[in-house]
Protein backbone atom coordinates (compact mmCIF):
# COMPACT_ATOMS: atom_id res chain seq x y z
CA UNK A 1 0.00 0.00 0.00
CA UNK A 2 1.38 3.72 -0.90
CA UNK A 3 1.71 5.84 1.87
CA UNK A 4 4.10 8.43 -0.27
CA UNK A 5 6.13 11.38 1.66
CA UNK A 6 6.05 15.34 1.34
CA UNK A 7 9.48 15.44 1.93
CA UNK A 8 12.94 14.52 1.38
CA UNK A 9 15.89 14.87 2.87
CA UNK A 10 19.41 13.91 1.09
CA UNK A 11 22.43 13.11 3.25
CA UNK A 12 25.80 13.32 1.02
CA UNK A 13 24.07 15.59 -1.47
CA UNK A 14 27.30 17.12 -2.96
CA UNK A 15 28.91 13.16 -3.56
CA UNK A 16 29.44 11.53 -6.36
CA UNK A 17 26.43 9.18 -5.93
CA UNK A 18 24.24 12.12 -5.81
CA UNK A 19 25.28 13.74 -8.56
CA UNK A 20 25.80 10.25 -10.68
CA UNK A 21 22.51 9.07 -9.27
CA UNK A 22 20.69 10.67 -7.04
CA UNK A 23 19.79 14.17 -8.75
CA UNK A 24 19.26 12.59 -12.03
CA UNK A 25 16.94 9.59 -11.01
CA UNK A 26 14.46 12.11 -8.94
CA UNK A 27 14.40 14.66 -11.83
CA UNK A 28 13.25 11.55 -14.17
CA UNK A 29 10.75 10.52 -11.66
CA UNK A 30 9.70 14.39 -11.30
CA UNK A 31 10.12 14.88 -15.23
CA UNK A 32 7.17 11.76 -15.73
CA UNK A 33 5.04 12.94 -13.10
CA UNK A 34 5.74 10.39 -10.59
CA UNK A 35 6.61 12.30 -7.20
CA UNK A 36 4.19 13.47 -5.12
CA UNK A 37 2.86 16.56 -5.86
CA UNK A 38 4.48 19.12 -3.25
CA UNK A 39 7.09 16.79 -2.21
CA UNK A 40 10.24 18.97 -1.70
CA UNK A 41 13.89 17.72 -1.30
CA UNK A 42 16.45 19.16 0.69
CA UNK A 43 19.38 18.15 0.56
CA UNK A 44 22.61 18.51 3.21
CA UNK A 45 26.36 18.06 3.34
CA UNK A 46 29.25 19.54 4.39
CA UNK A 47 29.47 21.82 1.55
CA UNK A 48 28.72 25.72 2.01
CA UNK A 49 25.60 26.24 -0.31
CA UNK A 50 22.72 28.15 -0.23
CA UNK A 51 19.66 27.59 -2.00
CA UNK A 52 20.73 29.06 -5.25
CA UNK A 53 24.04 27.67 -5.49
CA UNK A 54 23.17 23.90 -4.75
CA UNK A 55 20.61 24.73 -7.79
CA UNK A 56 23.22 25.30 -9.78
CA UNK A 57 25.39 22.59 -8.62
CA UNK A 58 22.51 19.85 -9.11
CA UNK A 59 21.71 21.59 -12.93
CA UNK A 60 25.57 21.34 -13.88
CA UNK A 61 25.20 17.17 -12.39
CA UNK A 62 21.74 17.20 -14.55
CA UNK A 63 23.43 18.50 -17.41
CA UNK A 64 26.71 15.95 -17.48
CA UNK A 65 24.77 12.57 -16.61
CA UNK A 66 21.67 13.04 -18.30
CA UNK A 67 20.81 11.56 -21.56
CA UNK A 68 20.50 13.87 -23.88
CA UNK A 69 16.89 12.39 -24.89
CA UNK A 70 15.74 13.51 -21.34
CA UNK A 71 16.87 17.08 -20.96
CA UNK A 72 13.97 19.19 -21.02
CA UNK A 73 14.63 22.63 -20.05
CA UNK A 74 10.79 23.06 -18.42
CA UNK A 75 10.74 20.00 -16.34
CA UNK A 76 14.53 20.97 -15.04
CA UNK A 77 13.45 24.08 -14.00
CA UNK A 78 10.42 22.53 -11.91
CA UNK A 79 12.43 20.25 -10.71
CA UNK A 80 14.92 22.44 -9.40
CA UNK A 81 12.13 24.31 -8.03
CA UNK A 82 11.68 21.36 -5.17
CA UNK A 83 15.26 21.71 -4.08
CA UNK A 84 16.46 23.65 -1.48
CA UNK A 85 20.13 22.49 0.61
CA UNK A 86 20.67 23.25 3.91
CA UNK A 87 24.99 22.75 5.00
CA UNK A 88 25.68 20.40 7.97
CA UNK A 89 28.44 18.85 10.17
CA UNK A 90 26.61 15.79 10.84
CA UNK A 91 29.38 14.86 13.32
CA UNK A 92 28.28 17.71 15.42
CA UNK A 93 24.68 18.10 16.74
CA UNK A 94 24.61 21.29 16.94
CA UNK A 95 23.54 22.16 13.45
CA UNK A 96 20.89 19.80 13.10
CA UNK A 97 18.25 22.18 14.60
CA UNK A 98 18.73 24.56 11.65
CA UNK A 99 18.23 21.62 9.51
CA UNK A 100 15.12 20.62 11.19
CA UNK A 101 13.56 24.35 10.53
CA UNK A 102 14.95 24.73 6.86
CA UNK A 103 13.19 21.20 6.32
CA UNK A 104 9.92 22.65 7.38
CA UNK A 105 6.60 20.84 8.63
CA UNK A 106 7.01 17.03 8.77
CA UNK A 107 3.82 16.29 9.64
CA UNK A 108 3.58 14.71 5.85
CA UNK A 109 6.08 12.54 6.22
CA UNK A 110 9.40 12.54 5.72
CA UNK A 111 11.46 10.28 3.67
CA UNK A 112 15.37 10.36 4.41
CA UNK A 113 18.20 9.18 2.02
CA UNK A 114 21.59 8.36 4.33
CA UNK A 115 24.23 8.21 2.31
CA UNK A 116 27.45 8.94 4.49
CA UNK A 117 30.84 7.39 6.00
CA UNK A 118 29.98 4.35 8.36
CA UNK A 119 31.26 6.37 11.13
CA UNK A 120 28.80 9.17 10.94
CA UNK A 121 25.57 6.64 11.62
CA UNK A 122 25.54 7.00 14.68
CA UNK A 123 26.11 10.80 15.32
CA UNK A 124 23.52 11.23 12.32
CA UNK A 125 20.71 9.46 14.10
CA UNK A 126 21.04 10.89 17.45
CA UNK A 127 21.06 14.26 15.29
CA UNK A 128 18.27 13.58 13.31
CA UNK A 129 16.52 12.58 16.98
CA UNK A 130 17.27 15.35 18.71
CA UNK A 131 15.84 17.69 16.38
CA UNK A 132 12.24 15.95 15.60
CA UNK A 133 13.08 14.43 12.25
CA UNK A 134 12.51 10.70 13.63
CA UNK A 135 9.06 10.72 14.40
CA UNK A 136 6.63 8.12 13.65
CA UNK A 137 6.17 9.61 9.78
CA UNK A 138 10.01 9.22 8.82
CA UNK A 139 11.71 6.66 7.42
CA UNK A 140 15.31 6.02 6.50
CA UNK A 141 17.05 4.95 3.59
CA UNK A 142 20.37 3.15 4.45
CA UNK A 143 23.20 3.20 1.60
CA UNK A 144 26.00 0.77 1.96
CA UNK A 145 28.64 0.28 3.45
CA UNK A 146 26.79 -1.03 6.37
CA UNK A 147 29.34 -2.16 8.62
CA UNK A 148 32.68 -4.09 7.70
CA UNK A 149 31.68 -7.06 9.43
CA UNK A 150 28.75 -8.98 11.69
CA UNK A 151 30.39 -6.80 14.95
CA UNK A 152 30.32 -3.53 13.41
CA UNK A 153 26.98 -3.96 11.09
CA UNK A 154 25.22 -4.64 14.65
CA UNK A 155 26.94 -1.80 15.69
CA UNK A 156 25.10 0.48 13.04
CA UNK A 157 21.90 -1.47 12.64
CA UNK A 158 21.67 -0.54 17.00
CA UNK A 159 22.38 3.24 16.11
CA UNK A 160 19.89 3.57 13.32
CA UNK A 161 16.96 1.03 15.56
CA UNK A 162 17.40 3.64 17.95
CA UNK A 163 15.35 6.43 16.43
CA UNK A 164 13.92 3.95 13.52
CA UNK A 165 11.91 0.50 13.65
CA UNK A 166 12.74 -1.97 11.27
CA UNK A 167 9.19 -1.22 9.67
CA UNK A 168 10.74 2.23 8.59
CA UNK A 169 14.10 1.35 7.77
CA UNK A 170 15.06 0.87 4.36
CA UNK A 171 18.43 0.02 3.74
CA UNK A 172 19.93 0.06 0.42
CA UNK A 173 21.25 -2.82 -2.23
CA UNK A 174 21.22 -0.99 -5.62
CA UNK A 175 21.46 -4.23 -7.66
CA UNK A 176 17.62 -4.74 -6.17
CA UNK A 177 16.71 -1.74 -8.39
CA UNK A 178 17.48 -2.90 -11.68
CA UNK A 179 14.58 -4.55 -14.19
CA UNK A 180 16.94 -7.77 -14.82
CA UNK A 181 17.29 -8.63 -10.89
CA UNK A 182 13.18 -7.93 -10.09
CA UNK A 183 13.13 -10.06 -13.77
CA UNK A 184 14.58 -13.21 -11.98
CA UNK A 185 11.22 -13.22 -9.94
CA UNK A 186 9.19 -13.54 -13.49
CA UNK A 187 11.23 -15.90 -14.62
CA UNK A 188 11.08 -18.33 -11.70
CA UNK A 189 7.89 -17.86 -10.64
CA UNK A 190 5.71 -16.72 -13.46
CA UNK A 191 6.26 -19.66 -15.87
CA UNK A 192 5.38 -22.67 -14.87
CA UNK A 193 7.88 -25.23 -16.92
CA UNK A 194 11.21 -24.04 -15.02
CA UNK A 195 10.14 -24.79 -11.76
CA UNK A 196 9.63 -28.55 -11.74
CA UNK A 197 13.92 -28.96 -12.75
CA UNK A 198 15.03 -25.74 -10.64
CA UNK A 199 16.66 -27.75 -7.61
CA UNK A 200 19.02 -30.53 -7.13
CA UNK A 201 17.31 -32.99 -9.43
CA UNK A 202 17.79 -30.77 -12.48
CA UNK A 203 20.28 -27.98 -12.30
CA UNK A 204 24.28 -28.98 -11.95
CA UNK A 205 25.69 -25.60 -10.81
CA UNK A 206 25.14 -21.92 -10.21
CA UNK A 207 27.52 -19.33 -11.34
CA UNK A 208 27.28 -15.75 -11.03
CA UNK A 209 29.79 -13.46 -12.43
CA UNK A 210 30.70 -9.53 -11.21
CA UNK A 211 33.35 -8.50 -13.64
CA UNK A 212 35.02 -4.99 -13.91
CA UNK A 213 37.27 -3.36 -15.98
CA UNK A 214 37.77 -0.59 -14.16
CA UNK A 215 40.78 -0.57 -11.10
CA UNK A 216 40.06 1.69 -8.13
CA UNK A 217 39.44 5.32 -9.64
CA UNK A 218 38.79 7.23 -6.77
CA UNK A 219 37.94 4.50 -4.48
CA UNK A 220 40.66 3.92 -3.10
CA UNK A 221 40.22 4.69 0.46
CA UNK A 222 37.54 3.11 0.97
CA UNK A 223 38.37 -0.16 -1.36
CA UNK A 224 41.41 -0.68 0.26
CA UNK A 225 40.41 -1.22 3.71
CA UNK A 226 37.31 -3.13 2.43
CA UNK A 227 38.29 -5.64 -0.88
CA UNK A 228 36.48 -7.80 -3.19
CA UNK A 229 34.52 -10.11 -0.74
CA UNK A 230 33.52 -7.08 1.53
CA UNK A 231 32.45 -5.00 -1.33
CA UNK A 232 30.40 -6.84 -4.06
CA UNK A 233 30.25 -10.56 -2.53
CA UNK A 234 28.95 -9.26 0.41
CA UNK A 235 25.79 -7.57 -0.90
CA UNK A 236 25.27 -7.41 -4.66
CA UNK A 237 26.31 -11.51 -5.65
CA UNK A 238 24.74 -12.87 -2.21
CA UNK A 239 21.62 -11.18 -2.69
CA UNK A 240 21.62 -12.53 -6.16
CA UNK A 241 21.88 -16.08 -4.98
CA UNK A 242 19.16 -15.39 -2.87
CA UNK A 243 16.86 -14.33 -5.56
CA UNK A 244 18.04 -17.77 -7.63
CA UNK A 245 17.72 -20.15 -4.64
CA UNK A 246 14.75 -18.86 -2.51
CA UNK A 247 11.47 -20.67 -1.98
CA UNK A 248 8.15 -19.43 -4.38
CA UNK A 249 6.72 -16.38 -1.63
CA UNK A 250 3.15 -16.59 -0.90
CA UNK A 251 2.88 -13.26 -1.90
CA UNK A 252 4.90 -10.56 -3.68
CA UNK A 253 5.16 -7.98 -0.61
CA UNK A 254 8.75 -6.85 1.22
CA UNK A 255 7.48 -9.99 4.38
CA UNK A 256 7.28 -12.73 2.13
CA UNK A 257 9.99 -11.93 0.07
CA UNK A 258 12.52 -11.22 2.47
CA UNK A 259 11.52 -14.02 4.71
CA UNK A 260 12.52 -16.37 1.94
CA UNK A 261 16.05 -14.41 1.05
CA UNK A 262 16.57 -14.77 4.61
CA UNK A 263 16.00 -18.52 4.87
CA UNK A 264 18.71 -18.94 1.81
CA UNK A 265 21.35 -16.98 4.03
CA UNK A 266 20.69 -18.69 7.13
CA UNK A 267 21.24 -22.09 4.56
CA UNK A 268 24.44 -20.75 3.32
CA UNK A 269 27.32 -23.39 4.42
CA UNK A 270 29.27 -21.64 6.67
CA UNK A 271 33.12 -22.67 6.05
CA UNK A 272 35.39 -24.00 8.45
CA UNK A 273 38.43 -22.52 8.68
CA UNK A 274 40.49 -25.44 7.24
CA UNK A 275 37.97 -25.68 4.09
CA UNK A 276 38.43 -21.90 3.12
CA UNK A 277 41.77 -22.77 1.33
CA UNK A 278 40.14 -25.13 -0.80
CA UNK A 279 36.73 -23.31 -1.57
CA UNK A 280 38.19 -19.91 -2.48
CA UNK A 281 40.47 -18.21 -4.49
CA UNK A 282 41.61 -14.36 -3.88
CA UNK A 283 43.68 -12.48 -6.32
CA UNK A 284 45.20 -8.77 -6.84
CA UNK A 285 45.82 -7.68 -10.05
CA UNK A 286 49.00 -6.44 -11.83
CA UNK A 287 49.76 -4.11 -14.44
CA UNK A 288 48.25 -5.42 -18.08
CA UNK A 289 45.96 -4.41 -20.95
CA UNK A 290 42.16 -3.95 -20.84
CA UNK A 291 40.37 -2.62 -23.90
CA UNK A 292 44.00 -2.08 -25.58
CA UNK A 293 45.01 0.31 -22.95
CA UNK A 294 48.22 -0.41 -21.05
CA UNK A 295 46.78 -0.09 -17.21
CA UNK A 296 48.70 -0.07 -13.69
CA UNK A 297 48.36 -2.84 -11.13
CA UNK A 298 46.61 -2.37 -7.98
CA UNK A 299 49.81 -1.83 -5.80
CA UNK A 300 50.62 1.26 -7.88
CA UNK A 301 47.76 2.57 -8.03
CA UNK A 302 47.35 2.32 -4.64
CA UNK A 303 50.89 3.99 -4.13
CA UNK A 304 51.94 1.56 -1.16
CA UNK A 305 52.36 -2.34 -0.33
CA UNK A 306 48.69 -4.21 0.47
CA UNK A 307 47.71 -7.40 0.65
CA UNK A 308 44.04 -6.49 -0.10
CA UNK A 309 41.83 -8.47 -2.90
CA UNK A 310 40.79 -7.44 -5.62
CA UNK A 311 39.33 -10.71 -7.31
CA UNK A 312 38.00 -13.64 -5.36
CA UNK A 313 36.08 -16.48 -6.63
CA UNK A 314 34.16 -18.97 -4.11
CA UNK A 315 32.58 -22.18 -4.05
CA UNK A 316 29.35 -22.33 -2.42
CA UNK A 317 26.52 -24.49 -1.29
CA UNK A 318 23.07 -24.21 0.41
CA UNK A 319 22.59 -26.39 2.53
CA UNK A 320 18.53 -27.17 2.11
CA UNK A 321 16.16 -29.79 0.47
CA UNK A 322 16.48 -28.03 -2.65
CA UNK A 323 19.80 -27.44 -3.53
CA UNK A 324 21.72 -30.18 -1.55
CA UNK A 325 24.78 -30.66 -3.44
CA UNK A 326 24.56 -28.38 -5.55
CA UNK A 327 27.74 -25.80 -6.07
CA UNK A 328 26.93 -22.28 -6.29
CA UNK A 329 29.84 -20.59 -7.80
CA UNK A 330 30.57 -17.20 -7.45
CA UNK A 331 33.25 -14.80 -8.97
CA UNK A 332 34.19 -11.17 -9.20
CA UNK A 333 36.67 -9.19 -9.55
CA UNK A 334 38.68 -5.89 -11.25
CA UNK A 335 40.29 -5.23 -14.12
CA UNK A 336 39.09 -8.19 -16.02
CA UNK A 337 38.62 -8.04 -19.60
CA UNK A 338 35.22 -7.04 -19.61
CA UNK A 339 32.21 -5.64 -17.52
CA UNK A 340 29.43 -8.02 -16.91
CA UNK A 341 27.30 -9.13 -14.22
CA UNK A 342 25.95 -12.55 -15.24
CA UNK A 343 24.24 -15.71 -13.67
CA UNK A 344 24.45 -18.74 -15.78
CA UNK A 345 22.29 -21.69 -14.92
CA UNK A 346 23.95 -25.19 -15.72
CA UNK A 347 21.13 -27.84 -15.72
CA UNK A 348 22.19 -31.33 -15.63
CA UNK A 349 22.90 -33.55 -18.81
CA UNK A 350 20.10 -36.18 -20.54
CA UNK A 351 20.43 -39.62 -18.45
CA UNK A 352 20.67 -41.39 -21.96
CA UNK A 353 21.72 -39.86 -25.39
CA UNK A 354 20.09 -41.26 -28.72
CA UNK A 355 22.71 -39.47 -30.65
CA UNK A 356 25.60 -41.24 -29.16
CA UNK A 357 26.00 -43.68 -31.51
CA UNK A 358 25.72 -41.74 -34.21
CA UNK A 359 27.89 -38.83 -33.61
CA UNK A 360 25.41 -36.51 -31.85
CA UNK A 361 27.88 -34.81 -28.65
CA UNK A 362 25.23 -33.27 -26.50
CA UNK A 363 25.67 -30.43 -24.39
CA UNK A 364 23.41 -29.72 -21.06
CA UNK A 365 21.06 -26.45 -21.32
CA UNK A 366 22.15 -23.88 -19.83
CA UNK A 367 20.15 -20.38 -18.62
CA UNK A 368 22.27 -17.54 -18.81
CA UNK A 369 20.57 -14.24 -17.36
CA UNK A 370 22.50 -11.38 -18.23
CA UNK A 371 22.24 -8.31 -15.74
CA UNK A 372 24.62 -5.64 -17.26
CA UNK A 373 25.84 -3.58 -19.38
CA UNK A 374 22.93 -5.66 -22.00
CA UNK A 375 19.95 -7.10 -20.23
CA UNK A 376 19.30 -10.21 -21.81
CA UNK A 377 18.05 -13.82 -20.54
CA UNK A 378 19.38 -16.15 -23.19
CA UNK A 379 18.75 -20.40 -23.24
CA UNK A 380 21.36 -22.53 -24.67
CA UNK A 381 20.06 -25.89 -26.03
CA UNK A 382 20.50 -28.76 -28.68
CA UNK A 383 19.41 -27.97 -32.12
CA UNK A 384 20.09 -31.03 -35.44
CA UNK A 385 22.09 -29.19 -38.06
CA UNK A 386 20.43 -29.39 -41.76
CA UNK A 387 21.93 -32.08 -43.55
CA UNK A 388 21.10 -35.38 -44.75
CA UNK A 389 22.61 -37.04 -41.82
CA UNK A 390 24.80 -39.60 -43.73
CA UNK A 391 27.30 -39.58 -41.59
CA UNK A 392 24.99 -39.08 -38.34
CA UNK A 393 22.82 -36.51 -36.89
CA UNK A 394 24.93 -33.55 -35.95
CA UNK A 395 24.18 -31.31 -33.34
CA UNK A 396 24.68 -27.85 -32.51
CA UNK A 397 24.07 -25.84 -29.56
CA UNK A 398 22.09 -22.69 -30.31
CA UNK A 399 20.28 -19.79 -28.35
CA UNK A 400 17.39 -18.50 -27.60
CA UNK A 401 17.23 -15.14 -26.84
CA UNK A 402 15.21 -12.54 -24.80
CA UNK A 403 16.52 -9.51 -25.41
CA UNK A 404 15.03 -7.07 -22.82
CA UNK A 405 16.52 -4.22 -24.46
CA UNK A 406 15.16 -5.09 -27.70
CA UNK A 407 11.63 -6.51 -26.39
CA UNK A 408 11.09 -3.53 -24.54
CA UNK A 409 12.77 -1.04 -26.75
CA UNK A 410 9.51 1.50 -26.97
CA UNK A 411 10.20 1.70 -22.70
CA UNK A 412 12.89 3.56 -20.80
CA UNK A 413 14.97 2.12 -18.71
CA UNK A 414 15.29 3.65 -15.75
CA UNK A 415 18.28 4.08 -13.55
CA UNK A 416 17.88 1.52 -10.71
CA UNK A 417 17.88 4.39 -8.38
CA UNK A 418 14.69 5.32 -9.80
CA UNK A 419 12.74 2.47 -8.35
CA UNK A 420 14.54 2.28 -4.86
CA UNK A 421 13.86 6.28 -4.46
CA UNK A 422 10.38 6.23 -5.83
CA UNK A 423 9.42 3.09 -3.10
CA UNK A 424 11.42 4.70 -0.27
CA UNK A 425 9.21 7.77 -0.81
CA UNK A 426 6.18 5.59 -0.97
CA UNK A 427 6.88 3.30 1.86
CA UNK A 428 7.24 -0.50 -0.12
CA UNK A 429 10.04 -2.38 1.30
CA UNK A 430 9.70 -4.58 -1.28
CA UNK A 431 13.25 -4.41 -2.55
CA UNK A 432 15.22 -3.40 0.81
CA UNK A 433 17.18 -5.80 2.63
CA UNK A 434 15.78 -6.36 6.22
CA UNK A 435 18.10 -6.29 8.78
CA UNK A 436 18.55 -10.27 9.41
CA UNK A 437 19.29 -10.64 5.90
CA UNK A 438 22.58 -8.42 6.53
CA UNK A 439 23.61 -10.15 9.64
CA UNK A 440 23.01 -13.66 8.07
CA UNK A 441 25.60 -12.28 5.49
CA UNK A 442 27.86 -10.93 7.13
CA UNK A 443 28.12 -14.24 9.85
CA UNK A 444 28.87 -16.12 6.56
CA UNK A 445 31.33 -13.28 4.97
CA UNK A 446 33.31 -13.35 8.40
CA UNK A 447 34.09 -16.54 8.32
CA UNK A 448 35.84 -16.53 5.04
CA UNK A 449 37.61 -14.19 6.13
CA UNK A 450 38.81 -15.75 9.32
CA UNK A 451 39.40 -18.94 7.40
CA UNK A 452 42.01 -16.44 5.40
CA UNK A 453 43.06 -15.58 8.44
CA UNK A 454 43.99 -18.60 10.25
CA UNK A 455 45.79 -20.02 6.59
CA UNK A 456 47.46 -17.09 6.17
CA UNK A 457 46.14 -17.12 2.62
CA UNK A 458 47.57 -13.54 0.56
CA UNK A 459 45.97 -12.62 -2.65
CA UNK A 460 47.68 -14.49 -5.72
CA UNK A 461 48.94 -12.22 -8.62
CA UNK A 462 46.68 -11.85 -12.21
CA UNK A 463 47.76 -9.84 -14.99
CA UNK A 464 45.08 -6.83 -16.02
CA UNK A 465 42.91 -7.69 -18.59
CA UNK A 466 42.51 -11.76 -17.84
CA UNK A 467 39.92 -13.92 -15.84
CA UNK A 468 42.16 -13.58 -12.79
CA UNK A 469 44.56 -16.38 -11.00
CA UNK A 470 45.11 -19.68 -12.90
CA UNK A 471 44.19 -21.00 -9.15
CA UNK A 472 40.06 -19.89 -10.01
CA UNK A 473 39.58 -21.79 -13.40
CA UNK A 474 40.74 -24.90 -11.44
CA UNK A 475 38.25 -24.09 -8.23
CA UNK A 476 35.77 -25.43 -11.27
CA UNK A 477 37.67 -27.72 -13.35
CA UNK A 478 38.74 -30.06 -10.80
CA UNK A 479 34.38 -30.61 -10.35
CA UNK A 480 34.80 -30.88 -14.29
CA UNK A 481 33.13 -27.47 -14.39
CA UNK A 482 34.17 -24.54 -16.77
CA UNK A 483 33.70 -20.90 -15.73
CA UNK A 484 31.09 -19.35 -18.47
CA UNK A 485 33.65 -16.32 -19.92
CA UNK A 486 32.41 -14.16 -22.50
Amino acid sequence: MRDPVGKLLLFGATGDLAQRMLLPSLYGLHADGLLPEGLTITGTARSEHDDASYRKFARHALDEFLPEDRKDEKAVKSFLDRVGYQALDASSIEGFPALAKKVGDVSGGLAIFLSTAPFLFEPTIKGLESAGLAGPKTRIGLEKPLGYDLASSKEINDAVAFAFPEDRTFRIDHYLGKETVQNILALRFGNSFFEPVWNAQGIDNVQITVAETVGLEDRAGYYDTAGALRDMVANHILQLVALIAMEPPARFDGTAIRDEKAKVFRSLRKMKPEDVPHVTVTGQYTKGAVNGEIVKGYIEELGKPSTTETFVAIKAHVDNWRWQGVPFYLRTGKRMPNRHSEIAIQFKAVPHSMFASRGGLLQPNMLIIRLQPEEYVQLLVMAKEPGLDRDGIRLREVPLNLSLDAEFAGTRRRIAYERLLLDLIEGDPTLFVRRDEVEAQWEWIDAIRAGWVANDVKPKSYGSGTWGPSAAIALTERDGVTWQDD
